[in-house]
């Protein structure tokens, strides 16, 4: 197959593109029990106990549990002990294959698990006396996991701490939701693993990942509790302790289903060569199909294969990461994995997925969009010829950033590294970088060289300053020139002329055979002038 650039493959050869929130991982808690104030309060203030002690939680707890285990004798529910190491989701899957309904429970495992906690410890005053205060701690307790299906939302589980304040873990798929929804407006459809392959509709399928709302995910979550035991009773509920959700993790996935799985293959080879030299990431991994640990047999060592290994492209941002794999040699899959929505300035309440939604997507197009660049950053000439000259903007002079200079390729290298970042990059972050590609600590490179290089950049146009805040963005026409310039000096120009360089040993190189056939042709047509010295 002849080689492809990324924009031509993205281009010519999706069958289907779809945006959808795949898996997320939910907190469900009540806000008033939270801190140790608040758990002293429920006893001595809402349930008017002459004390606020864990030895009041106990009762609570056995109730909750022995109706779980009542509800599932009743619904004859299995309960299932989860053996430690078992992979909690082979155990569901397996069970789903047998269940037919269209929704229900489908089992109850069971698992001890480490869990925040409150518990009584004894104070004392000065005279000797004591008395019982609630704090906060850790133990490991057991916590039920309901595996159920629903009839809008697909699988799901919801797991219960067995023990107070009994905050809860709610996990689902969007992909499972938009799968439940096509089959119910009767859309023909061909299922991916986590995703969907074809689909009659295509538009329709995207409205549907785009109307997978907060409200609706906190009408699951209603809906259940009503249906299960609850561990707070109808006094407490209507007191004001009821459940609320913020979100632990959110993934925003963009699915590209390519005509032809060799198109994958391609873009992954394209891709990962460009990240070995060029702006690395922090992983970029080759996934076999098998456990390595230190008793697997045979030697092992880094290779760049293609063939037999899924290839992924992984790009962390604090907390949160960006992972882009072929998805069973059919699909490009690129998704952003938002594990904590502080570091893009959003709080976690699930009211504010709309704002998540906005910044994964952003970033999975993101992603996309640099991948394109990258195999179109040619400059025209008289771009090329601005850059490598002094600039001048209002009033303000920089000097040119020449072709072949090696300060010049350094800061390109740097800007290479910011590429993937979300939320762009600081002076301390340039800084950081010029510093290992000069080969010296960060702290001996003073402010002052690195504010002049962030002024020169901004005034050729390849930075701009973000508002309201000292961080910068490398601009499209920093990304052409920082990609051009290095790929062509360092890949082209570089080794090309290493090698027609008269005496060097690699004489096999055709370019040099070329050239040492073009002197030979020269020094024939000089002789027969009769011009040779």
């Amino acid at each position: 197959m002849v080689a492809q650039s990324v924009a031509a493959i993205l281009g010519n050869h999706v069958k289907l593109s779809v945006e959808a929130i795949d898996r997320m991982y939910l907190n469900v808690y009540v806000p008033k029990l939270q801190r140790e104030k608040d758990a002293a309060w429920f006893f001595r203030g809402h349930r008017q106990q002459p004390f606020a002690s864990s030895a009041l939680m106990a009762p609570m707890s056995r109730r909750f549990v022995a109706a779980l285990e009542r509800y599932a004798q009743a619904h004859e529910i299995e309960v299932v002990q989860f053996r430690p190491g078992e992979r909690k989701d082979d155990v569901m899957a397996e069970r789903l294959k047998r269940f037919d309904d269209a929704e229900g429970v489908v089992f109850i495992g069971k698992a001890q698990e480490k869990a925040a906690v409150f518990r009584t410890i004894k104070r004392h005053d000065a005279q000797g006396r004591s008395w019982p205060w609630i704090v906060r701690s850790s133990a490991m307790v057991n916590q039920y996991y309901v595996y159920a299906v629903d009839r809008d939302f697909g699988p799901f589980f919801l797991k219960f701490c067995s023990y107070f304040p009994y905050n809860a873990k709610l996990c689902l798929n969007g992909h499972e939701y938009a799968k439940r929804q096509l089959a119910k407006a009767a859309i023909a459809f061909e299922a991916l693993d986590n995703g969907v392959l074809t689909c009659a509709d295509p538009a329709r399928l995207q409205a549907i990942c785009d109307g997978l709302s907060a409200a609706k995910i906190d009408a699951l979550l209603r809906k259940w509790l009503r249906r299960l035991p609850h561990p707070f009773t109808a006094a407490d509920r209507r007191a004001g302790y009821r459940y609320d959700i913020s979100i632990l993790q959110a993934e925003f996935s963009l699915t590209q289903v390519l005509d032809r799985p060799e198109h994958g293959r391609l873009f992954f080879e394209q891709v990962i060569r460009e990240n070995l030299d060029l702006g690395r990431p922090d992983q970029v991994q080759l996934i076999f199909g098998r456990r390595i640990n230190r008793t697997t047999p045979g030697r092992f060592r880094t290779r760049v294969l293609t063939k037999g290994v899924t290839p992924s492209l992984h790009v962390d941002y604090k907390h949160s990461r960006i992972k882009q794999y072929h998805k069973e040699g059919r699909a490009l899959r690129t998704e952003t994995t938002i594990n904590n929505a502080h570091d893009f300035r959003v709080g976690k309440r699930l009211a504010n997925l709309p704002t998540l939604r906005q910044i994964g997507f952003a970033a999975n197009r993101r992603l996309l969009q640099l991948e394109r660049l990258s195999h179109d950053c040619m400059l025209a000439e008289a771009t090329f010829q601005a850059i490598d000259r002094p600039t001048s903007r209002n009033g303000q002079r920089a000097s040119g950033l020449r072709f072949a200079d090696p300060k010049a390729h350094r800061l390109f290298h740097a800007l290479l590294l910011f590429r993937l970042l979300a939320d762009g990059f600081r002076s301390a972050d340039l800084r950081q970088h010029l510093a290992e590609l000069e080969g010296r600590p960060a702290q001996t490179l003073g402010r002052g060289p690195v504010t002049y290089q962030l002024r020169r950049l901004r005034l050729h146009g390849m930075i701009e300053r973000l508002p309201r805040c000292h961080r910068y963005r490398v601009t499209d026409l920093g990304w052409r020139t920082a990609l051009f310039f290095p790929r062509s000096y360092n890949r082209l120009l570089r080794p090309n002329l290493a090698s027609i360089i008269p005496g060097h040993a690699a004489k096999l190189i055709p370019l040099r055979r070329a050239f040492d056939a073009l002197d030979r042709h020269i020094i024939a047509s000089l002789a027969d002038a009769n011009l040779v010295a």
